[in-house]
């Protein structure tokens, strides 16, 4: 029988007893995985082989599971640590144990939990004591991390400890990944065939143009094709969904008479919020809910205009008008320099109201952004320390709620979401104001999507703004939830991204 030559190379490799896989027939040819798959097919086609497919499962560690596989368990460098200080015989200052071990700060949590749960000792009032008898060598943890850093590497999750698997995942150290092995296995065609010899044919995967010129095209064999074989899945490029919706939003807004601004991701407090109105011992202007940085740590005094300075000071301490009562609390002119990651995007808005961008402006005006703002917050399926937010606002005369709500209900009715929800709401740099609420057409629940209101005299004033200024700020991703269905923004951008949805979801308007 004459055969192409890799069908002939999978047929001699492949086995009448035991299912081969493909991946291994690939490795003992020397031939490429795809093309072994191509004929593994082709053969199947001419009853010579049988071709299956079974899911395996692999133990990966994670890269924090390699450090600690490296440099071992944290709840092991505190036993050893301890020990090291007598604390097998009385009790030490917890303290001791963490200095002699070198546990990093994010480290030593994790340390006295596990070292709790595993029983290596007694943590108590601030000291620690070690039972001496304790194995290290024995916890099962230990034991396949080890396995899977060594050169084998490979555990079958059938036989490995079954609450070593279920710590260690919980612990995040180590993940299950599946994967589909393509096995083959000789038909009793296909043995016939190997014991009636094989012959290599020659054959032609393409035609080229000397095959053209030449006339060879006339005598030679052309492979064949199976059209419908299974073929690798190629995912290519396709914009971000994210971005689409994005894009979507700048063509509605731009739609609706705005411009577009711009402006520095990292500011000066004193346009993230001195110019908001927003006082200086406010809980939100700690260094716990803020990204500051380090170098440099304050913007120039040259960039921060002396007269707008004067007049958010005197906002601060004073307020505005005849009615105005300001904080009267402490006010200092460096702290309001320091520098730090735009917890928002308002300072764009100070930066144009101001004239500061683009200089004086006039109304009427309508300006939006749709730019990134970070914040300290605890990650969960609405909030990550990163998002994008869709800023904007209009300067016009005698602005009122009805217009603010009326330009909200315009906006979403473009993405379909006509059921948005207003709740009073306290801002220091607007009033009155409000957030937004949609729910969300999967779950039922009803998840907050912005903030908004119009702005103080105590912030415009000191601005040089003498017109009304209703403003927004609306989460992009909250928008995108509302717009797919997607129930978990963390799938969508962020560490924990599930490439699978950004590769299928398709953002529905």
């Amino acid at each position: 029988m004459k055969l192409p030559e890799t069908q002939v190379a999978v047929l001699e490799a492949a086995s009448a007893d035991d299912p081969t896989p493909v991946e291994q027939i690939a490795d003992e040819t020397g031939e490429q995985e795809a093309a072994v798959r191509g004929a593994a097919f082709d053969l199947e086609e001419r009853g010579l082989l049988t071709v299956s497919e079974r899911t395996e499962t692999e133990l990966v560690l994670t890269e924090e599971g390699e450090e600690y596989a490296y440099e071992g368990l944290p709840e092991h460098t505190l036993w050893v640590g301890a020990l090291s200080n007598d604390a097998h015989e009385e009790p030490i200052e917890l303290g001791q144990a963490l200095g002699r071990g070198g546990l990093e700060d994010d480290q030593v949590e994790i340390a006295l939990s596990n070292f709790a749960r595993k029983g290596m000792g007694s943590i108590d009032s601030g000291t620690i004591e070690v039972d001496e008898d304790y194995d290290l060598e024995a916890d099962p943890e230990r034991a396949l991390l080890e396995t899977l850093r060594g050169e084998e590497g490979d555990v079958d999750p059938d036989e490995a400890d079954e609450e070593a698997v279920a710590g260690l995942e919980r612990r995040g150290l180590l993940e299950e990944h599946e994967h589909t092995v393509l096995e083959v296995a000789l038909t009793d065609d296909g043995v016939t065939a190997l014991m009636e010899g094989l012959e290599v044919a020659e054959t032609v995967g393409q035609v080229t143009p000397e095959l053209l010129t030449s006339g060879e095209w006339e005598t030679v064999e052309f492979a064949e094709y199976n059209v419908e074989a299974d073929a690798e899945t190629v995912h290519g490029g396709k914009p971000h969904p994210l971005r689409e919706m994005s894009e979507r939003v700048k063509d509605v807004l731009v739609g609706m008479g705005f411009e577009e601004m711009q402006g520095p991701h990292v500011d000066a407090d004193f346009y993230i919020n001195d110019c908001l109105f927003m006082p200086q011992d406010h809980p939100a202007r700690n260094h716990w809910d803020r990204f500051a940085l380090e170098e440099p740590a304050s913007m120039d005094r040259e960039d921060v205009p002396d007269d707008l300075v004067e007049a958010v000071e005197n906002a601060h301490r004073n307020g505005v008008g005849p009615d105005g009562e300001g904080y009267h609390s402490p006010w200092d002119e460096d702290f309001a320099r320091a520098l730090a990651l735009r917890g928002h995007t308002t300072n764009l808005s100070v930066r144009h109201l101001a004239g500061i961008a683009e200089g004086d402006i006039e109304p009427p005006q309508r300006y939006f952004s749709i730019e990134k703002a970070y914040r300290n917050d605890t990650l969960d399926a609405t909030h990550l320390l990163e998002f994008f937010q869709i800023e904007g606002w209009v300067m016009a005369e005698d602005l009122s709620v009805r217009d603010l709500m009326g330009t909200f209900t315009e906006f979403y009715e473009q993405f379909g979401i006509t059921d948005v929800e207003f709740k009073p709401h306290y801002n220091p740099y607007t009033e009155p104001s409000f957030e937004l609420f949609g729910r969300h057409p999967e779950t039922g629940e009803l998840i907050e999507i912005g903030n908004s209101g119009i702005f103080r005299p105590e912030m415009l004033e000191p601005l040089g703004v003498e017109a009304d200024v209703m403003a927004w700020g609306l989460a992009l991703e909250r928008l995108f939830m509302l717009a797919t269905g997607a129930e978990d923004i963390r799938d969508v951008h962020g560490t924990l991204v599930d490439l699978d949805f950004l590769r299928t979801e398709e953002v529905v308007y």
